[in-house]
């Protein structure tokens, strides 16, 4: 358990925070390149800032305070010009890095030019990688946004999947310092979705606990370089298995790697979670060709995060895949788990284990070091290869598809690589 201090500690994403300043040594994805493409602005709150995303008409990103220090009024009606946003309201012209460009009638006064240079807007460093938009709102000199392998791969189909989860970040991370939930939330609560939904065909005996295949004899946790790798035993597994020999790897502060993809975990504020689901597809011919693919044209789809229906019921169509499973433990959890009234078992040395990561990284960042995973070094940056188990996983392989798995069940590659598969489909149900 943590106290109701100690919780406050890890939870809160402030500025005057210690996680806030802990939080704010990193890039994170703020949106899809494809979410600018026909738009010159769009709202983002990132770590309790609201903000405004822009695309000029030079091509260039800018992210800036969405009040406009004139008068106030909304950034986001802004218009894009050849350089900068000019508000709507009076046509004051901001610079992607908050200077005032122009202050049309009040050239016409004397003291033009000192009230322009008196004034600026907040701005932060944007910038774009394989079709995702990156924001840094910590301390300069910024770092390198990772080369993480998933980023770099030119061999591959991409697609991101988004939700905004109404709950806070670290209740989301902790489940994935948590392989035995896979036994219960993802194999018997999933077979009593499809009971529900009728569909036995897809149960293949799931609801029947003592028969699932999924069962730990053992789990384990190791401090690597980037994170931590968790490790899985399963009945009739050895040590050999690459999910105990290999493990699948947590990138601190806010990613898992599952297969080939990442979901990466963005604290909107203290009580909301931007998600991004980042994947790369292994091409096949005939049903995923390998093409070239522009940030701009990298699909984006949105995963509805389960709710109840206007009954009172659980909306069970969206709770029968693994991403819906998760998203309704987490947020029905609280805005914030209340960790004061917890009861940490065997199965949680993965969650202890991150929390005193966090707190490590809280002191080095207290005592002005870089944290885990702030890299300077553009030589150590080409490719970060992450080791990670595949038996378990789909691998980005289209046919592979599993119609109660992640979040892929909304993506529109998969989906039509499931169509042209139809009559040869393999069911793989993906586990995290």
């Amino acid at each position: 358990m943590l106290t109701t201090e100690e919780n406050a500690r890890v939870t809160r994403v402030g500025a005057d925070t210690p996680m806030g300043e802990l939080l704010r040594r990193y890039w994170y994805p703020i949106a899809a390149s494809v979410q600018l493409r026909d738009r010159g602005t769009r709202p983002v709150r990132l770590l309790g800032e609201n903000l405004v995303l822009f695309r000029d008409r030079s091509g260039n990103l800018g992210l800036i305070g969405e009040k406009c220090p004139h008068r106030r009024a909304g950034m986001v009606f802004g218009v894009p010009e050849a350089e900068g946003l000019r508000c709507a309201y009076h046509g004051w012209l901001w610079a992607a890095d908050g200077r005032c460009l122009e202050q049309p009638y009040e050239t016409t006064e004397d003291s033009a030019s000192s009230l322009r240079d008196r004034v600026s807007i907040a701005a932060y460093p944007v910038q774009e990688k394989a079709g995702l938009i990156f924001a840094y709102l910590g301390p300069q000199p910024a770092p390198l946004i990772p080369n993480w392998d998933l980023f770099v791969w030119t061999d591959v189909v991409r697609d991101i999947g988004t939700a905004v989860v109404p709950c806070n970040w670290l209740q989301i991370m902790e489940n994935s310092l948590d392989p035995v939930h896979v036994e219960w939330l993802h194999t018997y609560f999933s077979g009593y979705v499809l009971e529900r939904l009728g569909r036995p065909d897809l149960n293949r005996g799931k609801a029947n606990y003592g028969k699932t295949p999924w069962r730990h004899t053992k789990i384990g946790f190791d401090v690597f370089d980037y994170g931590i790798v968790k490790r899985r035993l399963l009945e009739g597994m050895t040590e050999d298995d690459d999910g105990w020999s290999v493990g699948h790897p947590i990138l601190f502060p806010t990613i898992l790697r599952t297969g080939t993809s990442f979901q990466i975990r963005v604290p909107i504020d203290d009580t909301h979670t931007q998600y991004f689901w980042y994947n790369c597809h292994k091409p096949r011919p005939g049903v995923l060709e390998l093409r070239q693919q522009d940030p701009l044209d990298t699909p984006i789809y949105e995963v509805p995060v389960p709710g109840l229906d206007g009954r009172g019921e659980p909306e069970w169509h969206l709770v029968d895949n693994n991403s819906g499973q998760d998203l309704a433990m987490w947020y029905t959890q609280g805005p914030v788990t209340d960790r004061e009234e917890e009861h940490l078992g065997a199965s949680d040395r993965g969650v202890a284990l991150y929390r005193k990561l966090l707190e490590l990284n809280l002191v080095k960042v207290a005592q002005g070091q870089d944290p885990m995973n702030v890299f300077r070094d553009p030589a150590t940056n080409v490719c970060i290869e992450i080791q990670t188990e595949t038996a378990l996983f789909n691998r980005g392989d289209p046919s592979r598809i599993s119609r109660a798995g992640q979040s892929g069940k909304y993506s529109p590659i998969l989906r039509e690589a499931a169509r042209k598969l139809e009559g040869e489909r393999t069911l793989l149900e993906p586990v995290r």
